[in-house]
């Protein structure tokens, strides 16, 4: 079961063992991830959780990595700097 945290949530993208995929992301939603889109064919889905939960989420049997999402924001092409 999850725990509650005061921790800002962060977006996250996993990589999991596609052959249990569906059992990996039951024990993800149990330790605190609300999951946002699933690829179950790629093994990967992406969600968000409490940044300070992030530890718990790495240590679910069947995660082979969890990435921070990272957005880059560019300039509009009318700027004077590209």
């Amino acid at each position: 079961m999850s725990e509650s945290s005061n921790s800002a949530p962060v977006g996250v993208i996993l990589a999991v063992d596609p052959d249990r995929f569906t059992e990996v992301v039951e024990a993800l939603r149990q330790a605190g991830l609300t999951v946002t889109g699933e690829q179950p064919e790629l093994g990967t889905l992406s969600g968000t959780i409490a940044e300070d939960r992030i530890p718990a989420l790495e240590a679910v049997d069947g995660v082979d990595s969890v990435d921070r999402e990272t957005t880059y924001r560019l300039p509009p092409p009318d700027s004077p700097i590209q």
